[in-house]
């Protein structure tokens, strides 16, 4: 009988335990925190989680079309393989985020705090980066079509087979990026820091790359058809053709 009543006093007292920890996270909850919560495959379209904060929060394949970040802090957050299309993550905590295989189109991302974030393979076709930090950024594979990355910060960040076909980089530091075969076909990369960056087998064709800074940077085997160069510091530049420009 002392057992049976100790185990009955056991399961009282882990009851309220147990069913808060059962407790689903709410589906929005603007400047609450809750650090970890656990949203994989929700649908939370339209929610406002804008200034909250939700370090190291699961989000994996959820719906988050058309949410609101703005603020947030997310570091080491998972986002991968999420619906993230015209969600506003405006002047949101990012860093370390995984993004991986995502869908961000038309996202806002300005002013984002975005270093080391990870987002191989992730689609942000038109989506805003103006003035984002996503230095060491891993950017494999990630697809910018048309995306706006004006003064975005891209130092030392991975962006190997990147497409950025018509996206605007006007003004942004990608110094000593990784460019390997990345797809740049018109775009606007006017006054972009480049330097020690390395294109090579990049697609350059039809590219401004007018007041830019390549000094140092590889260029070997890129396309550089009707790009233009106006202005632009070649010093120390590996051409396409192997040469050394002086």
């Amino acid at each position: 009988m002392q057992r049976f009543g100790l185990i009955v006093l056991l399961a009282l007292l882990s009851g309220p335990v147990a069913l808060a920890q059962e407790a689903e996270p709410p589906a929005s909850c603007p400047g609450c925190s809750l650090p970890e919560a656990q949203y994989k495959r929700q649908n939370l379209a339209g929610a406002d989680f804008s200034k909250a904060v939700l370090t190291g929060a699961i989000f994996h394949r959820a719906v988050l079309t058309g949410a609101d970040f703005a603020g947030a802090n997310l570091a080491e957050a998972n986002l991968n393989k999420t619906s993230a299309t015209q969600a506003d993550f405006t002047g949101a905590d990012l860093t370390n985020v995984l993004f991986y295989e995502s869908d961000g189109g038309k996202a806002h991302f300005d002013r984002a705090i975005m270093r080391g974030a990870k987002m191989q393979g992730a689609r942000v076709f038109g989506a805003i980066f103006d003035g984002a930090d996503m230095s060491e950024a891993f950017l494999m594979g990630t697809r910018f079509d048309g995306a706006s990355l004006k003064g975005t910060v891209l130092e030392r960040s991975n962006m190997t087979d990147a497409v950025f076909s018509q996206a605007n980089l006007e003004g942004a530091r990608l110094a000593n990026s990784g460019l390997l075969n990345a797809r740049l076909r018109g775009t606007n990369l006017r006054n972009a820091d480049l330097s020690g960056a390395d294109l090579y087998r990049a697609d350059l064709t039809d590219a401004d790359l007018t007041g830019a800074n390549l000094s140092g940077a590889r260029l070997s085997l890129a396309h550089t058809n009707g790009a233009i160069f106006d202005g632009a510091d070649l010093t120390g530049t590996y051409m396409p053709d192997g040469s050394l420009h002086d």
